[in-house]
């Protein structure tokens, strides 16, 4: 056989295996996940630069919930199509508001309307109705000059709160955490206690790491505290060789993820303890420490062994528990998994690399102020008190809510409302009374020689005045001078 015909044999085989990998790479591209392919199309038809975020954010959700666990790539391709032309129509009749309705509100009309128009033929007539219904119930909310928003705002969230539970303790999806709802958490958030009841984290892990059950039960037992009294089985004082015999519980070991290696190094960390942990040569699950000669008295050594359990072995301070869920993902159509904690460090919880500090949240406000600031902080105040008057079945709308929260931070640190923060404050002394402990209010006003302008809604409501809203807010003056020259001038 001659060398030509040998290379020639070479290339066919160069030849079939290209058109091998270019089959394998159609394969590939066939079996994209809905999430992907999804992703890819709305970058062929660029539309973030047709449409507003929320549309797009919208039909990716609507696809992907229908879509998600059945991949079919022809009927994603025309649903995602017919979406498009529904949320085009919708933009474009919308479009006359946006000089006229702030962001947030312009994109929740959006989003609502792609949502009831994809459930519901809406025809252009009644879009167009809609959008004036918008406009005119948007300029009618706008709150008019001398109007009273505190008593609105303290009646709105005052009244449906009477019809709240007095005492709530909901299970957050698991039997072993509890989280403190309805009127005890309510008064916890106005409040303003400096630590919640039950403080808890929920914390999101990013993109590369959510959909990996492995690296998420990795997380949870780096940051769940533990100290060597939860991994011991029994803690036994030796006065023969002024040593305690700790045996390690061996469940409770491997379920923390930790070796007895691990415990000796954390032990030997101390100054006090170093060079005197070992393990026992008869029992590989037992850890000898000797006494240091300043505690070797029988008081001291009962005392020594109490701080000697409360040794940190992992995990960050606070983080008493953390329970795995897997929740569905809308936007990406997936599961992922959510660490759920009982105890709160945010500071030390964002530090993780492999934790998205976007999403990750805890219900402790003063934490927050302090890790994220005031305006992170009104927020979260704004986002817990709606959350638990909707978990109570109330609907209020959230500027009274907001009002509240505005008031409760406006001065750069998150105060109560009560005599101690934002009602102690006033100028009015019988606005101070009113509220509470009225005597030492109007005693301490005496012996400081207050004077009370009469400016608010309480004081001339107790003084039997007009109270300066609506058309009371309004002063006419004039002089009887004018009046009379006017007079003769006619």
């Amino acid at each position: 056989m001659s060398k030509k015909s040998r290379k020639t044999k070479k290339e066919k085989v160069r030849e079939l295996e290209k058109k091998e990998e270019g089959k394998l790479e159609e394969l590939r591209k066939a079996v994209l996940e809905p999430s992907e392919y999804v992703a890819r199309l709305i970058e062929e038809l660029r539309l973030h630069e047709k449409l507003p975020t929320v549309l797009v954010n919208s039909i990716r959700s609507i696809v992907l919930a229908k879509y998600g666990a059945k991949p079919d790539e022809e009927k994603i391709k025309q649903e995602f199509e017919n979406l498009v032309g529904l949320a085009s129509r919708i933009y474009e009749s919308m479009k006359p508001l946006e000089d006229t309705l702030p962001r947030s509100i312009m994109d929740e009309l959006l989003s609502k309307l792609l949502d009831a128009a994809y459930r519901y033929s809406i025809g252009d007539d009644e879009l167009a109705r809609i959008r004036e219904d918008v406009r005119q119930s948007y300029l009618r909310a706008i709150v008019e000059p001398g109007e009273p928003v505190g008593t609105v705002a303290a009646q709105s969230i005052g009244e449906p709160s009477t019809q709240m539970t007095l005492r709530t303790f909901h299970f957050a999806g698991v039997r072993e955490l509890n989280v403190t709802l309805g009127l005890p958490r309510l008064i916890e958030l106005v409040d303003a206690k400096r630590k919640p009841e039950t403080p808890i984290m929920e914390i999101f892990l990013t993109d590369e790491y959510k959909h990996d059950l492995n690296t998420a039960l990795a997380i949870a037992r780096k940051i769940e505290y533990t100290n060597l009294e939860a991994i011991t089985a029994s803690a036994e004082v030796d006065l023969i060789t002024e040593s305690i015999v700790i045996r390690i519980d061996k469940e409770m070991l491997e379920d923390k993820g930790l070796t007895v290696d691990d415990v000796v190094d954390s032990l030997s960390k101390s100054k006090a303890l170093a060079g005197r942990v070992r393990v026992s040569d008869e029992d590989p699950m037992t850890i000898i420490v000797e006494v240091p000669k300043t505690q070797a008295h029988i008081s001291k050594i009962l005392k020594f062994r109490e701080r000697l359990l409360k040794v940190k072995i992992k995990g960050v301070k606070g983080i008493k528990k953390v329970i795995l869920q897997r929740r569905f993902n809308p936007q990406t159509g997936k599961h992922e998994y959510v660490l759920l904690t009982e105890g709160s460090n945010l500071a030390e919880i964002l530090s993780i690399p492999q934790v998205d500090h976007r999403r990750t949240r805890t219900n402790d406000i003063h934490e927050i102020e302090r890790v994220l600031g005031i305006e992170a902080a009104r927020q979260a105040l704004i986002n817990e008190m709606m959350n638990t008057l909707r978990e109570q079945g109330l609907e209020v709308d959230v500027r009274h809510v907001m009002l509240v929260a505005d008031l409760m931070t406006w001065s750069g640190m998150v105060r109560q409302i009560g005599r101690h923060g934002i009602v102690g404050e006033k100028r009015s002394v019988l606005a101070r009374a009113a509220f509470e402990v009225t005597t030492k209010q109007l005693f301490d006003a005496s012996a400081s020689g207050e004077l009370d302008s009469l400016g608010g809604v309480a004081e001339n409501i107790i003084v039997g005045q007009l109270i300066p809203f609506g058309t009371s807010l309004v002063q006419l003056k004039t002089s009887p001078r004018l009046l009379a020259r006017g007079g003769n001038s006619q």
